[in-house]
């Protein structure tokens, strides 16, 4: 098994026929993760209480203790951990009570380990969907006045005054913002606040995926379509119809399929890969990106018109450093879900000093990274107070860029205009027609500053 890498999402494979339990996990760690397997359902149920994971997957049928034991154990001991069930084809009414109990999602045996890793991969990433909604409620004083949900910051009432004008409409939304930020958390928002708000939330990472499975995945398929297409498929746009489909990271789409995109948008039909007829859908889109899309419209990289069917309306979700006031709130929370988690820490509040240097730091990961820090502070803390001593090291060599930029010798003008507008484009997350509009300046100017710089360097 290779080593593990740092973030590595943790999951337990467990299956009474060892070497079927080892094949998986040693098939999942060449995917990436940190796989664990075992090989009865009690010894699984003792790890799940002992240790943390990201996910758990584990046959149905076992001896003594038997999967759907074993999910009742998982959901008691951590009740958002993702469940994955594998069954035999004759057990596949006991798969389906699995899912009635709780799981995740089944597999039919024999199943390939791609498809393994895909519904892994979609468990866990929504998994940190509910996990930051948790964290930005808690950021968030909610009170129901006429103009809606109220944030601590008031860059987030502004995005929220905004979600709750646009939410009813059911026009595409694009959100915009860094990782981390909780745009897959304000999309279900835009979801819960519409009509079709009893309808199906579906999301798909249009990153995760190659073109050709993510066509798939979002058009569908008929039986026999390409090699491996066993059966027909309906695809995502379909399952979502009567809801809303979420298309993250929808910058890294092919340009093939975004011109399939930009056909169900405009004519709301969709054609499944090798089928000859169209099917009518009925779905709203929400489309999330961290990219600057307009840069990718001129790299030739996004469609122009697409691009504007998805913008009808934007939300901009600023990053944690440009919202200090809700850094508060957000490490209280997760000082209160790590404790939870890990009773044997004696961590019980964060010091003053340690909590200073928290709301200096830039927060690079923003909600994401507050939560993975906070959990490193309770692992690792000494005393009930966690002190500047517990903080990750980053954290204490950052003093959150306070100080003057200059130093030395004056600078000449052109120099000082370079380095101000390489700052504001790093500061707006590498997002130039934004940071032009902040500037005060057209696009062609902004480059020009930002050539100069090069032209320094080769000097």
């Amino acid at each position: 098994m290779p080593p593990r890498e740092a973030g590595a999402p943790r999951v337990l494979v467990v299956d009474d026929e060892r070497a079927m339990a080892e094949m998986l996990a040693d098939g999942l760690a060449d995917r990436g993760y940190e796989a664990v397997s075992v090989a009865s359902s009690e010894e699984a149920a003792l790890r799940l209480r002992e240790e943390s994971f990201d996910a758990l997957v584990t046959d149905l049928r076992m001896p003594r203790v038997d999967g759907l034991a074993l999910l009742a154990e998982a959901r008691r001991v951590s009740p958002d951990l993702p469940v994955i069930v594998m069954t035999a084809y004759g057990a596949v009414d006991s798969a389906v009570e699995s899912i009635r109990k709780g799981a995740s999602h089944y597999l039919t045996k024999p199943f390939k380990l791609d498809e393994l890793a895909l519904f892994l991969d979609r468990a866990i990433d929504e998994r940190g969907v509910r996990r930051e909604a948790s964290a930005l409620r808690a950021a968030l004083r909610v009170r129901p006045p006429e103009s809606g949900v109220v944030a601590v910051s008031t860059a987030m009432r502004e995005v929220f005054d905004r979600v709750e004008r646009v939410a009813p409409s059911g026009v595409p939304v694009l959100i915009l913002g860094e990782t981390g930020t909780g745009k897959g958390l304000f999309a279900r928002i835009l979801h819960a606040r519409s009509d079709r708000a009893s309808g199906p939330f579906v999301t798909v990472n249009c990153a995760a995926l190659p073109a050709p499975l993510l066509e798939s995945e979002l058009f569908g398929h008929v039986k026999g379509a390409f090699t491996g297409a066993t059966r027909d498929r309906q695809g995502l746009c379909v399952e979502s119809s009567g809801g809303t489909l979420f298309l993250d990271e929808i910058g890294e789409m092919s340009p093939a399929l975004q011109a399939k995109l930009l056909d169900v948008l405009e004519r709301r039909v969709v054609r499944s890969v090798g089928a000859s007829r169209e099917r009518a859908v009925d779905l709203r889109v929400v489309a999330a990106t961290h990219r600057d899309l307009d840069e990718r419209v001129a790299a030739g990289a996004f469609r122009e018109d697409l691009r504007y069917r998805l913008d009808v309306v934007s939300l901009t979700l600023p990053p944690l450093r440009h919202r200090r006031e809700d850094i508060p709130a957000l490490l209280e929370h997760f000082l209160g879900e790590a404790r939870a988690r890990h009773p044997g820490s004696p961590a019980e509040r964060l010091g003053p000093e340690a909590a200073a240097r928290l709301v200096e730091y830039r927060w690079p990961g923003n909600v994401r990274e507050v939560a993975h820090a906070v959990e490193r502070m309770v692992l690792l803390a000494r005393s009930a107070e966690i002190g500047v001593i517990d903080l990750p090291p980053a954290m204490v060599a950052d003093r959150g860029g306070g100080g003057s930029p200059f130093h030395g010798a004056v600078m000449p003008v052109r120099e000082l205009t370079r380095r101000y507008a390489v700052w504001a484009l790093e500061q707006l997350g590498g997002h130039r027609t934004r940071c032009a509009e902040r500037l005060g300046i057209d696009l062609k100017t902004l480059a020009k500053w930002l050539g100069e710089a090069e032209g320094a360097g080769r000097g």
